[in-house]
């Protein structure tokens, strides 16, 4: 018997965060998932008079893949999907699997190199600027693991984030977008934690379930060469593979000119891969109310209920700063008291403490409210 929650979730991502529309292309990429959503997915699709699209993937293939690249495989290889992505005006991601750990041990100048050419060329310079696109997770017991849940519980979880009212924290996030919007200076204190830079000029975006699941975030940039001063991130961080935690940054005029974390040899080849990477493509403030601890996955963590994540890396165009690099990598810190609090100042205002919005235009945005 089909699980109504799938079913749930297949009409949010069709016809809330993609707004599939008649006549249109709508690619559907699955990753090491059973096919039960991706039935859905198809259906819901066609119910809105739309074409869907499948790509069938699986990271252990992947791996094996980029393992053993040519620079000119690589590139046909990413002809080959660009072209595919340029018929598309939407695009559904779910990306599941058994192993967590599937990429962990492929060499940095193999993932440079998809990276720069397959994820740049098909998915930054493609996907992300010319269709609807939304990706997401998909609840494995491998997920349920990294969140130290039982696969049931996490299921319980998954689904509550998942199909959550996503207008409503939409409609709510209006007033931090404005005044992110008319802010200049930002300062973020806490523990190991004293940073300052500008948005000035920016401008932000919202994040209501448009383009992630789960989601709510709402997100600018820095002013590429404002960064100053120190922040220590307090969540385990995965990226390609591996999970670094006690990552710590020190910013002099927007680079990074130092960084320490559980394999700082490691980190330091991850900010090396481009002269981009040792700067910041965004800043973002979590406000998903039914995610309160990180579970090594960042599209959960990234949205965690009074967080906030600073990107080494590509900025997006639609808050452009000027950085582009093959690295986006968003690291998250939580400011909740149980984490050590933390404060976040617009304009020598402070408009959160310890993880709870403080102006009462913002206090909508409080988990109270949201759920």
């Amino acid at each position: 018997m089909l699980d109504p929650r799938l079913t749930k979730l297949a009409d949010v991502l069709v016809n809330y965060s993609v707004q599939a529309r008649p006549g249109e292309n709508i690619l559907i990429e699955a990753y090491g998932i059973d096919n039960a959503l991706v039935k859905e997915l198809v259906k819901k699709v066609h119910e809105a008079g739309a074409h869907p699209f499948v790509n069938l993937r699986d990271h252990a293939v992947m791996r094996q893949l980029i393992m053993d690249s040519t620079e000119a495989q690589m590139q046909t290889w990413a002809d080959f999907d660009a072209f595919q992505m340029k018929q598309m005006q939407g695009y559904i991601g779910v990306r599941g699997g058994l192993n967590s750990y599937e990429m962990s041990d492929i060499p940095a100048d193999r993932m440079k190199l998809y990276n720069s050419i397959y994820y740049q060329q098909v998915h930054f310079d493609v996907r992300i600027k010319d269709t609807r696109w939304v990706v997401l997770r998909y609840p494995t017991p491998s997920m349920a693991q990294l969140a130290s849940m039982s696969t049931e519980a996490f299921e319980d979880f998954y689904f509550n984030v998942c199909t959550m009212d996503y207008g409503k924290m939409s409609k709510a996030m209006d007033s931090l977008k404005a005044l992110m919007d008319r802010t200049d200076k930002v300062r973020l204190v806490g523990p190991g934690t004293d940073l300052t830079f500008s948005i000035k000029g920016i401008g932000s975006i919202k994040c209501g379930g448009e383009m992630n699941i789960p989601d709510g975030e709402v997100y600018t940039a820095p002013v590429r060469d404002s960064v100053n001063g120190v922040i220590s991130f307090n969540t385990p961080t995965p990226h390609d593979g591996f999970i670094y935690e006690n990552i710590v940054l020190e910013f002099e005029n927007g680079k990074i000119v130092n960084a320490t974390a559980n394999d700082t040899a490691r980190i330091n080849e991850v900010f090396d891969m481009d002269e981009g990477a040792r700067y910041v493509g965004e800043f973002a403030i979590g406000v998903n109310p039914f995610i309160q601890h990180p579970m090594k996955d960042t599209l959960f963590d990234e949205k965690i209920d009074g967080s906030f994540h600073f990107t080494p890396g590509n900025c997006y165009d639609d808050a452009y700063n000027g950085n582009k690099s093959s690295l986006h990598w968003d690291i998250v810190n939580i400011q909740r008291p149980e984490y050590g609090g933390g404060e976040i100042w617009f304009d020598d205002v402070l408009i959160r403490k310890d993880g709870l919005f403080v102006l009462p235009e913002l206090l909508q945005l409080n988990p109270e409210n949201l759920k």
